[in-house]
């Protein structure tokens, strides 16, 4: 019988090698090129910029995008079709490529190895995140620094990849940071889970990160944070104000980042070995504002401003956090505040975003120094960083530009050029005509 046994054994597993083959065969036979594969990804980019667009009612802007997504998508479809028609013709050649490709849309596993090119890629991580990230040029290393000890498996294996604090005030690029690392470590911000904090300051909610215990109402509502987790475990968990948070959410921080797991409602230990775990905090903010009118540095006295206030901003945090919680953390970032230059570096990362969406309609965008100071002072606002900019810019270029493509002024292909205009708007000028838009 044990030999018996062992014969039943090797069948089922060979039975299910062999069924597993199968499916993968099956999906590689689905599986798009790279080329339609990545225009998939810029239709879902573009559903998505429209939904927030619709949220934040700029709709304009989400006409605009609503239209750029129908034409991307009819192209889509029209190519797909011409590839399954050659795809029925022609012998199917599977590759390792193919193969990893599969696995890692089935897992969400990133199944790219340490090789040369990635190695390079490491280090040279600073310059690729500061691309995003104006003016923190400190907590770009200090994330750095972090990532390559894990990648050449230089960590504690028990632990997450990273564990940050990231401290300032509202609009210096605190979450900006976690984007950017996200999109460049797994090739998606979809692998950012944000969990907003503040929605956890009460006792009984904090089950809701875990699940509900047997018994309790939304028991059978799995954990908003170990879900996400366990069904992506190559992710980077961001946690909004964390100071906000009840103390019992910190006893489970602390299993995480001592045992990098954590055991749901149902019972099933999830693994956070392969997360990174970032923590936002206002603590200290009020020490922003004293020292550098939240958000923004005088440039005479920058240097000497900040050291003081990281200092004062530091000592907040120890009183607003026990040590335990601390001595596990890989590393404290107090951000910098931003001051004009970086805003103008900042106007460029912007107005260079809004320039690549626009290739979508094979649009060119070109805007002159005059109309990006005219940007930065209509987005100057020291009580929140840089987001009044973003407005600005989504206001006097981004809805005029939207309002003009409806009115039939700039077609696909349009070569557009923004300059200041004698009164308070911008001028847009074409092959045509030139019209203020205020």
């Amino acid at each position: 019988k044990p030999f018996l046994w062992g014969v039943d054994a090797a069948e089922e597993e060979s039975e299910t090698a062999r069924i597993y083959t199968d499916a993968v065969m099956v999906e590689i036979a689905r599986m798009l090129p790279a080329e339609l594969r990545e225009m998939e990804n810029e239709v879902e980019r573009l559903r998505t910029q429209k939904e927030d667009a619709i949220r934040t009612q700029a709709f304009e802007v989400a006409a605009r995008l609503r239209d750029t997504e129908r034409k991307l998508r009819a192209e889509l479809e029209e190519r797909k079709t011409d590839w399954k028609e050659q795809r029925s013709k022609a012998k199917t050649t599977v590759t390792e490529e193919d193969v990893a490709y599969v696995v890692a849309k089935w897992t969400g596993i990133p199944l790219q190895q340490l090789e040369e090119a990635e190695s390079a890629k490491l280090l040279r991580m600073e310059a690729e995140l500061a691309k995003r990230v104006v003016g923190q040029e400190e907590a770009i290393k200090a994330v750095s620094r972090a990532i390559r000890r894990s990648r050449a498996g230089v960590k504690n294996p028990n632990r997450p990849v990273g564990s940050f604090i990231f401290l300032g005030p509202t609009g210096v690029g605190k979450t900006e940071l976690a984007k950017a690392l996200a999109e460049f470590l797994f090739g998606t911000e979809d692998a950012l889970i944000r969990v907003d904090m503040s929605e956890y300051m009460e006792r009984f909610s904090t089950s809701r990160l875990i699940g509900a215990p047997p018994g309790y109402i939304g028991y059978d509502d799995s954990g908003q944070l170990t879900e996400k987790v366990r069904r992506r475990p190559f992710s980077l968990v961001l946690l909004d104000e964390i100071e906000k948070a009840h103390p019992e959410v910190f006893n489970l921080l602390l299993q995480i980042l001592e045992d990098g797991r954590l055991t749901d409602s149902y019972g099933r230990v999830v693994d956070f070995r392969n997360a990174i775990l970032i923590m936002t905090s206002n603590v200290g903010t009020r020490q922003f504002t004293l020292h550098t009118n939240l958000g923004f540095a005088k440039s005479g006295d920058e240097t000497f401003s900040y050291d003081k206030m990281r200092e004062t901003v530091l000592n907040e945090l120890k009183r607003a956090f026990n040590p335990e919680m601390l001595n596990r953390i890989d590393e404290v970032t107090v951000f910098h505040p931003l001051t004009l230059d970086h805003m103008r570096q900042i106007v460029e990362v912007m107005l260079r975003r809004l320039q690549e969406q626009l290739k979508e309609r094979q649009m060119s965008l070109q805007v002159d120094d005059a109309a990006k100071e005219f940007l930065i002072q209509q987005g100057f606002d020291p009580n929140y960083g840089a987001r009044p900019l973003r407005r600005a810019i989504q206001r006097h270029v981004e809805d005029a530009l939207a309002e003009e493509v409806l009115r039939g002024r700039f077609a696909d292909g349009a070569a557009v050029r923004i300059r200041k205009g004698e009164g308070e708007g911008l001028l847009f000028e074409g092959a045509e005509a030139v019209k203020a838009a205020q």
